[in-house]
């Protein structure tokens, strides 16, 4: 996903922090044990709308050098295809299969995730349902007039869906939101939790943004997650986590989520923090790995706790080759998985 659109909110440059020498050397050695000590713990807040996320020092001194602003090129563009217009593979030519092979943290995913849920172990979510969001579709770009038509928001109108973005070397965004959804799916169905997906690649396109938050609200779901990566600037790298504004307008109205969605986008921050060592955004955020927005209909029409996670920048050849990497998107499933367990048992 990108910061594209009249209706998006561009992110935020980073926050600088000015001083001598010695105040540089000092932020060097105490901001990383400061940032981390942050968001590990389980944090929680109040219900008030859209309050900004608490300010933490840049991970590094390279953090500050980072360009602010998305690239020129339109990241949400058609991902990177051959010449039969197929999806380009993994960079390094693997197939999904063989990722499996190299997960290490209770094995692999399942062949064929059904989108419906199945019957859950006992485990501490028993009786919990979670709703996996995996961000945009891989036949999306096969059906762009479709995936192009104007869909209500409640606030506005806006596009279906996006095809989503890619690695310059051709790695798509709906193949990694949909690898990473059956990994975290696993993880959560083995804590007991009932876990649905609102596509898992056996539809030709979408769902849109709207179906997508029917399909959470529909289930009852005590926690949303929708899976995605950025499409930004070199340099840009790092993860954060998109949580609903107060928004009131026509069909939306996320007064009464704004608060849980802020506890379980916290949470999610702080376990992928300190699961995957990743930092969180130098480029959205000001550093908490936090950002707030009101122009996404997945957001705006839920009416249960829901956010996004940004993995990282698929354009950025550090964050490509964590992204692209089977074992990091285990840690980052695990990660995600539990933070959410840690919100389903606050």
């Amino acid at each position: 996903m990108s910061y594209v659109g009249p209706d998006s909110q561009p992110p935020r440059p980073p926050r600088r922090f000015g001083g001598g020498r010695t105040l540089a050397v000092t932020l060097a050695v105490l901001a990383p044990a400061a940032l981390a000590g942050y968001l590990i713990h389980d944090a929680t807040s109040g219900p008030e709308d859209a309050k900004p996320p608490r300010t933490l020092p840049s991970a590094s001194r390279s953090d500050q050098n980072a360009p602010s602003k998305p690239t020129a090129d339109d990241p949400a563009k058609s991902p990177a295809a051959d010449r039969s217009g197929e999806p380009k593979g993994e960079p390094d030519g693997k197939k999904d299969s063989e990722d499996n092979k190299d997960n290490k943290d209770d094995g692999k995913p399942s062949e064929k995730a059904p989108s419906g849920g199945r019957p859950a172990p006992s485990g501490p979510l028993k009786g919990k349902v979670v709703v996996i969001d995996p961000g945009h579709n891989p036949g999306n770009f096969r059906h762009t007039a479709e995936i192009n038509r104007p869909v209500n928001i409640g606030t506005n109108s806006k596009e279906c869906d996006t095809t989503g973005t890619s690695t310059n070397r051709g790695y798509t965004e709906a193949r990694f939101t949909l690898d990473l959804a059956h990994r975290l799916r696993d993880q959560l169905h083995r804590q007991g939790a009932t876990v649905r997906l609102t596509q898992d690649g056996d539809r030709a396109w979408g769902p849109c943004v709207d179906e997508r938050a029917r399909i959470g609200n529909a289930a009852h779901a005590d926690a949303v997650v929708s899976l995605h990566a950025d499409g930004s600037a070199v340099g840009n790298h790092g993860f954060h986590v998109i949580l609903p504004a107060r928004v009131r307008g026509g069909a939306a109205d996320t007064t009464a989520i704004v608060g849980p969605s802020r506890d379980l986008g916290e949470r999610i921050a702080g376990k992928f923090l300190s699961t995957t060592k990743s930092a969180p955004s130098n480029y959205v955020g000001d550093g908490t790995g936090l950002d707030v927005r009101r122009d996404l209909g997945g957001l705006n029409l839920s009416k249960v706790p829901k956010v996004f996670i940004e993995c990282g920048n698929m354009r950025d050849p550090k964050d490509e080759a964590l992204l692209t990497n089977p074992n990091w998107r285990q840690k980052a499933a695990r990660g995600i998985s539990d933070g959410i367990g840690s919100f389903l048992s606050r």
